[in-house]
This record gives C-alpha cells, structure tokens and sequence, in this order.
C-alpha cells in the first residue's frame, strides 16, 4: 500500500465556526537584520530557488554556497545596514503597514467577513505560516495577493510554488485565488500618477523621467514570460496620463545579477547617459516596487543618485514607492475586493445562527 502522505497537524474544527475569508499580502522579502549573517541566510533561500536562478542545481548549489554567499553577504549587509530603519526592514515596515490598511479599507467596501495578512516569500513571516495562520482563523476561502504588479516567473511564479507546496500538506485544503498581475489596474496606475504629480507639485518638473523597473535575464522574454511586455505597458499608462512625450521618459532596468544579458536599457548606465547628454535633473520612480526596499532606497536613492551626479548631472530625485499611500490601499482594496466576486465576504453570521448549525451537525453525530 502507498504511504500515507505528511499531512500536517489540522487546527481544531468545531461545527459551528463561522467560515471566513482570508487575503494573504505577499511581498518578496528581507533579511532579520542588517547583519552578514542574516543576509547570508536570506540570500542563500532567495537564490536556492530554482525560479529566481535557472541553472541546474548541481552546477548553482556549490557556487552559490561556495563563493557567491561569502562574498555577497557582507556587502549586503553594509547596503542594507544603510537603509535600515528603527522600525526595522522598510520592506517589512511597508507591508505590514499595508496590510493593516488593507483590512480596514476592505471592511470599509462591505467584505467586512474578510480577515487580512502579510507573509514573505523568503523569510518572515513565511507564506505556509501565514496560511496556517488564516486557516486558523476559520479561513475556507483565501485570496493570495501578490505585492508583484508585473507578472514575471521569477517572482509571481514562485509565491505560487510555495503556496502550492502548503497546499500539499494540509488535508482540507481552503479555496485558493491568486491575484497574479495588475499592472495596468486603473487604480494602481492612478495612484501612481498622483503619487509623481504630488512630487512635482513640490518639486517642480524634471528635465528627463526615468521609470526604473526590476530587472530580469533577457531569456526569460524570449521563453514567454510576460514581464517585459507589462513593465512598458505600465510605464506607458503612466507616462500618457502624466502628459509625457517619448523623448521625456526612458524605461529601465535595474538590479543584473552574473554575466548573463539582462533586459536593456539598464538603469546606471542610463542616468549616466543622460547627464553626459546634458540632461541636469533626473526624476526617477520604481513603479514596479510597491513598498520602498534595497533596490529603491540603496540601489537608486543613493547609487543611482552618484552614478548621475558624478556624470555631470546637477540634481537626482527619487520619487518614493507607493507604500502606504492612501490612493494605493484603495486600488489595492478595489483589486482584492474584485477577485474575491462571489465569495460571501458579509459579517460573522449571528449566534443564533451558528448555534443551530451546531445543533444540526450533533444531531448527525458529530462530537463537536
């Protein structure tokens, strides 16, 4: 006979327990501390994934465990330990703030039924404790939301994986959505047009605006992944309704990791082309990103700033991430709000409800 499969321990279940709906915020994640040996810890589960680094295991393992992680984590660390804020991680900080928004703005739309948290695809809080968590809770439907506007196999793909290698586990496995793209979402695509108009209401206007996105190897578009595509649709609704021509806006591509090509034009070398051509002010906004983290505050906050300015440019702003922007958790709200259709979202039914709910299932036997 077949083995009987690990399940893991269920939580306990009483008849009676009204059903709710859980939406779990996934973000990518972020080192404990900004410390060489959290980063290495963090680091050595992000690139182990076979999702982020296509190279077959026996060839990347003993690279990755060998040379990269010795040399990488310490670096990191100073880069992080530059960001770092009393509160923590921004990435963290910003999530849980989101999350927390999240469910206040969800209840404020009616699904006030719906109970909201954040996991991290690498680190904590990881996504199978948090779907414990949720399941806990009472949660027979559950909405997985990603932090990822842009669908990429890198990313999306991944938080997939994982919430697919919990599902394994569990024996009365909840309804599971995903929320896999929504980068040109009406709601996120005006908060962030708002969220840049505001910057120049204060600041004034840019002589050039550079829309930086994550970067990814070059492959991935030729073996189908979407991400490119949706990254310059993204950066091009944003850009018509912020009134901008093509020659006032560039598209980016940040973050290469090895000596594959990734997808062009890269950021650096693009500030850097654009003092040397005489551009003196820059603008430059991560609409991928929806919580401010390395790559924004470190990688272009601060080098992207040098790599400009020490070209010849004579003024760098970095437009923040959407974080907790008030435009943002309504578009965030309203895309939750529109995957969870059909699901009974509706306050905790009465006690008198659920006590006769109790009393049906014991009359058919039930111990409890």
């Amino acid at each position: 006979m077949p083995s009987a499969l690990p399940y893991q321990t269920e939580p306990p279940f009483t008849h009676g327990q009204p059903p709710a709906t859980g939406v779990l915020l996934c973000n990518l994640g972020t080192p404990e501390a900004p410390t060489a040996t959290a980063v290495r810890r963090y680091l050595r589960q992000f690139l182990a994934d076979p999702r982020v680094v296509e190279i077959p295991r026996a060839l990347w393992l003993p690279l990755l465990l060998g040379v990269i992680l010795p040399l990488r984590a310490r670096k990191s660390a100073a880069k992080y330990a530059s960001i770092w804020t009393p509160e923590g991680s921004p990435l963290k900080v910003w999530t849980e703030r989101q999350a927390k928004l999240l469910q206040g703005a969800i209840g404020e739309a009616g699904h006030r039924g719906v109970k909201v948290r954040y996991a991290m695809r690498y680190g904590h809080p990881s996504i199978p404790s948090q779907l414990d968590a949720l399941k806990a809770d009472g949660a027979t439907r559950i909405l997985v939301l990603s932090a990822y506007p842009q669908y990429s196999g890198t990313t999306t793909a991944s938080l997939l994986d994982e919430v697919s290698a919990w599902s394994r586990r569990i024996r009365h496995v909840p309804e599971l959505r995903f929320v896999n793209r929504y980068h040109d979402d009406d709601g996120y695509i005006d908060a962030l047009v708002r969220s840049v108009q505001r910057h120049w209401r204060e600041h004034g206007q840019p002589d050039h605006f550079v829309m930086s996105f994550h970067g990814v190897p070059e492959r991935t578009l030729r073996l189908g992944d979407p991400y490119h595509c949706e990254c310059q649709k993204t950066a091009r609704l944003v850009a018509g309704r912020l009134g901008l021509q093509a020659g006032q806006y560039t598209v980016s591509f940040q973050s290469r990791f090895g000596k594959a090509k990734w997808l062009e034009p890269y950021t650096e070398p693009t500030l850097r082309a654009l003092a040397r051509r005489g551009v003196k002010r820059v603008d430059v906004a991560c609409p991928g990103f929806t919580s401010d983290c390395l790559e924004t505050l470190e990688e272009i906050a601060q080098e992207g700033r040098d790599a400009f300015l020490t070209s010849g440019g004579q003024a760098f702003h970095y437009i923040p991430c959407l974080n907790a922007d008030p435009a943002w958790i309504q578009a965030l709200a309203g895309i939750a709000g529109a995957h969870m259709g059909g699901w009974s979202t509706r306050e905790v039914p009465p006690r008198e409800e659920l006590a006769a709910s109790r009393e049906r299932a014991t009359a058919l036997g039930a111990s409890r």
